[in-house]
């Protein structure tokens, strides 16, 4: 079978089990559908999710052998795992639109929104345990990681002086994390625990190039899910706004006076964005991605050429690559 249709096929079946699995359970009697499950489902199913968790599993499974039928649970408790966070970090950060359309906690409110991502949380963690223990116990690793992660980002809002080695154990665990999780867990159902380390240190490495490519979409306004600028608008010291400001003194005192406020009015949300992307922030940034992404491709040893760990590498390269695009076409 033709590689692209292979991995369609593969997403198909995970769709399918995802909507299995957010099917509307018992909510208990005198009560018709299921709330929990329904925002749950607004999120994800058809809201244009780039499911690359799932993919991820199907790579790193056919990079050691692993028959796709039994990735499929992985991939998608990988992706509820994700989603779950999503529904929390909304209410976190009081976002109204994700992958646009209102945000759970738009349309719900908070109280849903929280409890929906308790619900298919637990939902995958169950899964995993009934499926293979060892990837249970791992997932309740991970998700612990992220939620320190997530934690650490809120306590970093609004401070310049966050440390780029505090930033990128941010981002290795918001995102890092649950993408070497994918690698590990496919691994192990292969048997293969040098395999496991190899992949877990690679999705931890990419996982924060993909991070950092976010960071710098924000700044070139090439992320069509949210508006252009929006971490200096919500006082997140993202790799771009740290490097900007650590050569202009200028910039990080203005930087400074407009975090002290609780708003930000999108004329000097602009004017400051502007200036970060005047900066040689971004050219910086894509170089510390493409430090991470060549430290990804090195973790992979021999099974960079091994089935479809050659789409891993493929992988990360048009990572760099459409991010380095999109900066030339601003620059032009």
């Amino acid at each position: 079978m033709d590689l692209a249709l292979e991995l369609s096929s593969f997403l198909g079946n995970v769709e399918q089990r995802l909507g299995g699995m957010l099917a509307d359970g018992d909510a208990g009697p005198d009560v018709h559908g299921d709330t929990l499950m329904e925002a749950a489902r607004h999120l994800c199913l058809g809201a244009g999710g780039k499911r690359a968790r799932p993919l991820l599993v199907r790579l790193f499974g056919g990079a050691v052998g692993v028959a796709p039928e039994r990735l499929v649970d992985v991939a998608v408790a990988a992706e509820m795992i994700h989603s779950s966070s999503l529904l929390h970090d909304d209410v976190v950060d009081a976002g109204m639109y994700r992958r646009a359309r209102p945000t759970v906690n738009a349309r719900w409110g908070n109280i849903v929104a929280v409890m929906s991502g308790d619900l298919i949380l637990s939902t995958a963690l169950l899964r995993l345990a009934e499926l293979d223990a060892r990837l249970g116990q791992s997932a309740l690793s991970v998700v612990a990681e992220m939620t320190r992660a997530a934690i650490a980002e809120v306590e970093a809002r609004g401070n310049l002086d966050l440390s780029l080695e505090r930033l990128r154990y941010i981002a290795e665990g918001k995102t890092g994390s649950l993408f070497g999780w994918c690698g590990s867990a496919a691994a192990t159902l292969a048997g293969q625990p040098e395999a496991a380390q190899r992949f877990d240190l690679f999705g931890r490495r990419l996982g924060v190039a993909f991070q950092i490519a976010d960071d710098i979409r924000d700044v070139l306004g090439t992320d069509p899910g949210k508006p252009r600028y929006a971490d200096v608008l919500s006082g997140t010291p993202s790799l771009p706004i740290l490097l900007a400001v650590e050569r202009d003194g200028s910039l990080r005192a203005k930087l400074k006076d407009a975090w002290a406020f609780t708003t930000i009015n999108p004329e000097r949300t602009r004017a400051l964005g502007d200036a970060i992307e005047a900066s040689d922030a971004v050219p910086r940034a894509i170089e510390r991605m493409n430090q991470e992404i060549q430290g990804a491709l090195d973790a992979l040893g021999p099974y960079a050429h091994q089935g479809m760990g050659t789409e891993l590498v493929d992988w990360a390269h048009k990572l760099s690559a459409g991010i380095t695009a999109q900066a030339r076409s601003r620059a032009a």
